[in-house]
């Protein structure tokens, strides 16, 4: 089951890229209260009273492409995917400009990172990322690319991020006049995703490597906003090696209200045998708001998790058979 802080950022991320569109619409008023009273349900834990609201406002404005997208989301918490889509697809129709229509493919991107499928994800980050190269704008198509990438990192598709995160980097090195501060900022997302791809490949010395020109280019001192990220980085690649206190050591240093983050930490505790702590970690990161769609994804996987240990402390017999059956 997808959760109500992950879904409630999904939406307030699509809703403030259709604010332009809200901006000229009639009735702005009406449909601006129609949005924050189905974000404030959802955030509440009622994601069938926020469906019905939206639609309702979709049996008066079929047509509503915020109303479509909501409706879609809703759909995706509850795990009706396929149902999701319908509404997403209809949004796609509707969009009555290519950044409106983008966005609408953007979330239909969205909702199949939350069935972690990497593969129909990048077809629709593919038509976004084309949007963004029709209007010269290399950094959101960097970050499009870079999204994408961690669609599929975190579905285990290693290749196909690699060559999504290379594309992100490369084609936000193309922004016209960059910055230096801009170019450290794409070095190091790149020296960051290659450390952890070549951690999930098993290889530590390539990982290792990265990990030091990661290191070398926060040392410079121009993206100081960057360096949360590293602990982050150093736990993952540990985790990977195997070692997981010292996993533990790094990502106690990252962001404590990352629920990817927390995943991990629960990974970790769990490897180690410490499953209370385990179970502590996976309900936190279960429950948590995210910002993206693979801390998304994780975030469903940690419920799960997060099921399994209440299980094993009621019923262990149990417990372990669901986990060997994979149920």
């Amino acid at each position: 089951m997808k959760t109500i802080g992950a879904i409630a950022s999904v939406l307030l991320t699509i809703f403030s890229s259709l604010a332009p569109l809200s901006a000229q619409a009639p009735g702005q008023q009406q449909q601006h209260e129609f949005v924050k009273q189905g974000q404030q349900l959802i955030r509440e834990g009622k994601p069938q009273e926020a469906l019905e609201l939206y639609q309702r406002t979709l049996q008066t404005s079929p047509d509503s492409l915020p109303a479509n997208i909501a409706a879609g989301s809703v759909l995706d918490l509850m795990g009706k995917g396929d149902e999701a889509r319908k509404y997403f697809s209809k949004a796609i129709e509707v969009a009555d400009t290519p950044e409106h229509k983008a966005g609408a493919q953007r979330a239909t991107a969205m909702s199949y990172a939350f069935e972690g499928n990497c593969s129909k994800a990048v077809d629709y980050e593919q038509q976004v990322f084309d949007f963004y190269a029709s209007v010269k704008n290399f950094f959101q198509q960097g970050e499009i690319a870079d999204e994408a990438a961690r669609v599929c990192i975190d579905s285990g598709d290693l290749d196909a991020a690699q060559k999504w995160y290379k594309l992100g980097h490369d084609t936000g090195l193309k922004e016209p006049d960059i910055k230096p501060a801009r170019q450290d900022l794409w070095n190091f997302r790149w020296e960051h995703a290659q450390a952890r791809i070549a951690a999930r490949r098993g290889d530590q010395a390539e990982a290792q490597k990265h990990v030091a020109a990661a290191k070398a280019i926060l040392d410079k001192g121009t993206i100081p906003e960057q360096a949360q990220f590293f602990p982050y980085l150093k736990g993952y690649v540990a985790f990977y090696a195997g070692d997981y206190k010292m996993a533990l050591e790094e990502l106690n240093k990252a962001n404590q209200n990352d629920p990817f983050i927390q995943c991990m930490i629960g990974e970790s505790y769990e490897k180690l045998g410490e499953k209370d702590k385990a179970t502590e970690y996976y309900r936190k990161a279960s429950t948590a708001s995210s910002h993206n769609p693979p801390r998304r994804i994780c975030s469903s996987v940690c419920q799960k998790e997060a099921d399994l240990a209440n299980a094993d402390r009621h019923s262990p017999a149990q417990g372990e058979s669901r986990r060997l059956s994979g149920k």
